[in-house]
């Protein structure tokens, strides 16, 4: 598709931002119900990715390394939806599913309330944050309009029944996703670019989702003295790949594709070895301490 019509992908991202997300978000939400543990590991994701992209922002060496928004976010939103929790079911107790859960909750919000407003043009000309704007952003972002959702489903009490119906709209929501995707990586094919072909911000923004970010959880997850099950939890969602969502804000506001494509390809193929790798590790090592 993506070969043929290569306006294919910005055609289907506009509408899929804007109705879809919100609802894949109400759904996820009223489905597995809110606890104590999702919501400390929703704040620990959403704090953790506001920390780095702050750092990494104020710090010269870093911002040089990482110096647009699409690959500060293709280095720490991760693929948790449609990967991070089918492993940790397959791998992890079911007592820890909130924890997955709360970790992609807190990230999908991050990447849908502040992503829109870090990546559209008019923000890109201002060094200082504009207050008014970001106010805005956060109002009409798609996560926000989600949590709205949720909270109107329960003031009316149809939490129940809106949880059951929306994981229809869910999973057209991830078809659709998955060919914004596909779109995306044949229009590098159909203008015979190399997949592969990496500059060094590419390759620091992969070390870092990869790499750098499960090792930071690591330590946070020590600091707060998490068990063997909650870390392994966390650890494994923020070593997932990079999420469908860069490539979905990429396209809506014409920002950086190619970048955003070639990370996300990249990150999924390396993370068929680190993966498996690091649950080997968190078994030999932190389960041991």
């Amino acid at each position: 598709m993506g070969k043929k019509n290569p306006k294919i992908s910005k055609y289907i991202a506009r509408p899929l931002i804007r109705f879809g997300i919100p609802l894949s978000v109400m759904g996820l939400l009223l489905k597995q119900g809110i606890d104590l543990n999702l919501i400390k590991s929703a704040f620990l994701a959403f704090s953790v990715v506001g920390f780095l992209i702050t750092l990494i922002n104020i710090t010269p060496i870093f911002k040089e390394r990482l110096p647009n928004y699409t690959l500060q976010l293709a280095g720490l939103i991760g693929n948790t939806s449609f990967l991070g929790i089918p492993i940790a079911l397959a791998l992890l107790p079911s007592t820890t599913i909130n924890f997955t859960i709360g970790f992609d909750l807190g990230t999908t919000l991050f990447a849908w309330i502040f992503g829109p407003y870090f990546l559209q043009e008019k923000y890109n000309r201002h060094k200082i944050p504009n207050i008014k704007g970001l106010l805005n952003a956060l109002i009409n972002s798609p996560a926000s309009r989600g949590i709205i959702g949720v909270l109107l489903a329960y003031l009316f009490q149809v939490d129940e029944i809106l949880g059951n119906y929306l994981w229809i709209p869910a999973r057209i929501v991830i078809a659709l996703a998955i060919i914004i995707v596909g779109t995306r990586l044949g229009i590098i094919t159909n203008q015979n670019e190399r997949i592969f072909d990496l500059n060094k911000e590419i390759k620091f923004s992969i070390l870092l989702k990869l790499f750098i970010l499960p090792f930071i959880i690591f330590l946070v997850c020590k600091f707060l003295n998490f068990n063997f099950y909650q870390t392994s939890a966390v650890i494994l969602q923020a070593a997932t790949p990079t999420a469908i969502s860069t490539i979905l804000m990429a396209e809506a506001y014409g920002v950086k594709q190619k970048i955003a494509s070639k990370i996300l390809f990249t990150t999924t193929l390396i993370s068929i070895i680190t993966i498996p790798l690091l649950k080997m590790f968190m078994n030999l090592f932190i389960q041991a301490t």
